[in-house]
C-alpha cells in the first residue's frame, strides 16, 4: 500500500479537511484521525516534566478497544443469526401458506426493505442521536418477531413480522459499525473486519440453529429461538459503555455537502455492492427451494447447504480485511469479482460434494469485499462514517433485495430456478468492470 498500512483507499484532499476539522473539535475524530499515515511529521518529544493525564481519542490508539468490540461482534452475530431465518424457513413457509415463488419474493424484499434500506435511515439518525440502544435493543427485537414467522395467521402478518424484526436489524448496523470501527484505533480495517465476520458467521449459523429447534422441539416451539438474542440484548444493556464517537458531546449531523463532493467514487462503490448484493442475496434467498425442488434436497440438507453458503460471507469478510491491509482494498475488489464467476458457475454446472465446495469458495471470493467497501467509502467521509456504513451495507444491499428478490422469484415462477442462477453465477463479470474502473480512480491517491 506504500506509505500506509492503515489506510485502504486514501483521498489526499480529506487529509486537509479531516484533520482541520478535528481541531476545531477538539481532536476527537475517531474515523478520520486512522487516515494519518505512519510515516507523517513525527510529533514533538513529550516533556520530562510530569503533566496531568490525557486520554487519547480513539483513533489514535495503537491497539484495539478490546471489550467493546467483543460485545459489538458479539450482538452482530446474534442480529444475523436472526437475519437467516428467512431465507431458512422458506420450503416450510411455502407448505404451510401455500405460498407461490412470486409471494416468496414478495417476503424477501420487504424483509430487504426493512432490515437494509431502513438502514440509511438509521445511520442518519445515529450520526445526529448517540446513543447505545441501537445496540443494545435490537438482538432481543428482531429475535422476538423473527422467531415468530411460523405462528403467522397468513401471508399479511407473515409481512408484518418479517417488516417489524428487519427494522430492528437495521437500527443494529450504521450505529454498530461506526463504533466498532472506532476501537480499531489504527488497525480500524482489523476492527471492521472482526466486527463483520462476527456477523455473517452468526448469519452462516442461522440454519443450522433454527433447524435444530424445529427438528428437536417442533415448528410451533420455533419461538423459543429467539432466547439467545433476549440474553444478548440484557448482557449489552449490563456491558456495553456509552459510545465514543459521541465524546465532543456535539450533534454533528449529515453534512450532505460531503457527500455531494464525493458522489462520483461513492455512486461507484455503491453500484459495485448493489451487483454483489443481487448475486448473494438471489443465491441466499432461494438457495433452500432451488436445492428442495430442483435436487431433491431434504429440509435439513438444504439448511446444512444453506450453511455452507453462508458460512462462506465470514471466510470472505475475515480474509477480505487482511488482505487488503496488504495489497489495497481497490484490488482486492478485482480479485473478488474476477474470482467469484468460475466457482459459483461450477456450483450451478455440478452436483455432489463438488457442487457445494464450489458454492463455498465463490462465494468467498464474491464476499472478499465487504468490510473492504465499507472502510473505503468511510475514510472518502469520515465524519460522516454511519451514514455512509448504512449507504454501503444495507441501503445498496436492501435496494438489490427490494428489487431484485421479487423479480427472481416472479421469473422462477416462469422459467425455474435453474436458469436464474446462471445468471446469478455470471454477474459478477459485470463487477469485474466496476471494480477496474474503481481501481483506475484510486491509482492517483496512493502514495508512491
Amino acid at each position: 500500500m506504500g506509505a500506509s498500512r492503515l489506510s485502504f483507499y486514501v483521498n489526499p484532499r480529506n487529509l486537509s479537511t479531516t484533520n482541520s476539522a478535528d481541531s476545531r473539535s477538539g481532536g476527537t475524530s475517531v474515523v478520520s484521525s486512522a487516515l494519518v499515515p505512519e510515516t507523517a511529521t513525527p510529533q514533538p518529544p513529550a516533556p520530562a516534566a510530569a503533566a496531568p493525564r490525557v486520554v487519547p481519542s480513539a483513533g489514535l490508539r495503537a491497539s484495539v478497544a478490546v471489550m467493546p468490540l467483543v460485545l459489538l461482534s458479539l450482538a452482530h452475530g446474534t442480529v444475523d443469526l436472526y437475519s437467516s431465518i428467512i431465507a431458512t424457513l422458506q420450503p416450510l413457509l411455502v407448505e404451510r401458506y401455500t405460498l407461490s415463488l412470486t409471494q416468496v419474493g414478495i417476503i424477501g424484499g420487504v424483509f430487504m426493505f426493512s432490515s437494509s434500506v431502513m438502514q440509511l435511515f438509521f445511520g442518519v439518525a445515529s450520526d445526529r442521536f448517540h446513543t447505545r440502544m441501537y445496540a443494545v435493543v435490537s438482538p432481543a427485537i428482531a429475535a422476538v418477531f423473527l422467531s415468530s414467522l411460523l405462528h403467522a395467521s397468513g401471508f399479511a402478518m407473515l409481512l408484518l413480522l418479517t417488516f417489524l424484526g428487519g427494522l430492528a436489524v437495521a437500527a443494529f448496523h450504521p450505529f454498530s459499525t461506526k463504533e466498532a470501527s472506532a476501537t480499531g484505533g489504527q488497525r480500524r480495517g482489523l476492527a471492521v473486519a472482526i466486527f463483520i465476520s462476527c456477523g455473517t458467521f452468526g448469519l452462516s449459523m442461522g440454519p443450522a440453529y433454527f433447524s435444530t429447534v424445529i427438528e428437536w422441539a417442533g415448528a410451533e416451539s420455533l419461538s423459543w429461538a429467539a432466547i439467545p438474542g433476549l440474553a444478548v440484548s440484557a448482557i449489552l444493556l449490563w456491558k456495553l459503555p456509552a459510545p465514543g464517537a459521541a465524546a465532543n458531546g456535539k450533534r454533528s449531523g449529515v453534512d450532505y455537502g460531503l457527500l455531494k463532493a464525493h458522489w462520483k467514487p461513492l455512486a461507484l462503490h455503491y453500484a459495485l455492492v448493489v451487483l454483489r448484493s443481487i448475486v448473494q442475496v438471489g443465491m441466499v434467498q432461494f438457495l433452500a427451494l432451488y436445492l428442495y425442488h430442483e435436487r431433491g434436497f431434504t429440509f435439513r440438507e438444504t439448511s446444512l447447504a444453506l450453511t455452507v453458503c453462508l458460512f462462506s460471507a465470514a471466510a470472505g469478510s475475515f480474509l477480505g480485511g487482511g488482505l487488503a491491509e496488504r495489497i489495497g482494498g481497490p484490488k482486492v475488489m478485482v480479485v473478488s469479482m474476477a474470482g467469484a464467476t468460475p466457482f459459483l458457475t461450477l456450483f450451478v454446472a455440478t452436483t455432489g460434494w463438488i457442487s457445494l465446495v464450489s458454492l463455498f469458495i465463490g462465494g468467498t471470493f464474491l464476499l472478499l469485499t465487504i468490510p473492504v467497501i465499507v472502510v473505503m467509502a468511510q475514510e472518502l467521509i469520515p465524519s460522516q462514517a454511519a451514514t455512509v456504513s448504512g449507504l454501503m451495507m444495507g441501503f445498496a444491499w436492501g435496494v438489490a433485495g427490494m428489487i431484485f428478490v421479487p423479480l427472481i422469484g416472479w421469473t422462477g415462477d416462469r422459467v425455474g430456478l435453474e436458469p436464474v442462477f446462471w445468471a446469478l453465477a455470471l454477474l459478477p463479470l459485470a463487477g469485474l468492470l466496476l471494480s477496474l474502473k474503481i481501481m483506475r480512480l484510486a491509482a492517483p491517491a496512493q502514495p508512491a
